[in-house]
């Protein structure tokens, strides 16, 4: 019978299989943060996942997959890696990729006054300073220096989310949509002047489901 690995164990294990360095301070913060995603969502209904072990892999592991590519993306951008979350709800992928890598500047942006209130608190509880919270419309959000990765998870269809969030993309830049199934119609149907560069496949350790990374920069 396999031993039974304690959570920081499993999360270790974990991000050593996405090829991710955790030092015990980031492992410590991942669990805080899922800690206070519990505690919160209690009272204000912010994930419908509830079990602290389905937390750890649908949620933690999950958004970890996806950061050695959001790095990378971010790093290709004509500016400072900056990210920007959209509509991050309770933090996801936005916290674990602020706590992960801490040399990006993470920006989360939600429309639900509760989610950014919870953001809010993470970024003072984990003393997170490279997090920036937002509230109100991505549309409606102005930042003159741009963002070399936007990103979102299970957010909106893809047209929506380069039409909303467009004018915030910097020089160079890419959104990277974190999406379950390979979304191929949604590819298809993108508005003129944008165009899917890469799809990326991911595996979430612990999680037997489809993940993927659709890429999309400005055509031209």
């Amino acid at each position: 019978m396999p031993a039974i690995l304690e959570p920081t164990e499993r999360l270790q294990a974990g991000a050593a299989a996405l090829g991710l360095s955790l030092d015990d301070s980031q492992l410590a913060s991942l669990l805080a943060y899922q800690a206070l995603l519990a505690k919160w969502n209690r009272v204000y209904n912010l994930t419908a996942i509830r079990k602290a072990d389905d937390m750890l892999t649908h949620h933690l592991l999950d958004s970890l997959a996806a950061v050695p590519h959001l790095v990378r993306w971010a790093t290709l951008a004509d500016t400072p890696p900056r990210v920007l979350d959209v509509g991050s709800g309770g933090g996801l992928p936005g916290i674990p990729l602020a706590i992960a890598a801490p040399a990006l500047d993470v920006t989360m942006v939600d429309i639900v006054q509760k989610k950014t209130a919870f953001l809010t608190q993470c970024k003072a509880e984990l003393a997170l300073r490279n997090v920036h919270v937002h509230w109100g419309r991505v549309e409606q959000l102005q930042d003159a220096q741009g963002f070399g990765v936007i990103t979102s998870r299970a957010f909106a269809d893809l047209t929506d989310f380069v039409s909303w969030a467009g004018h915030l993309l910097a020089p160079g830049g890419h959104f990277v949509a974190m999406k379950g199934v390979h979304p191929g119609a949604e590819a298809a149907a993108l508005p003129a002047g944008w165009v899917v560069t890469a799809i990326e496949r991911l595996e979430v350790p612990e999680l037997d489901a489809e993940r993927h990374l659709i890429v999309i920069g400005r055509a031209g």
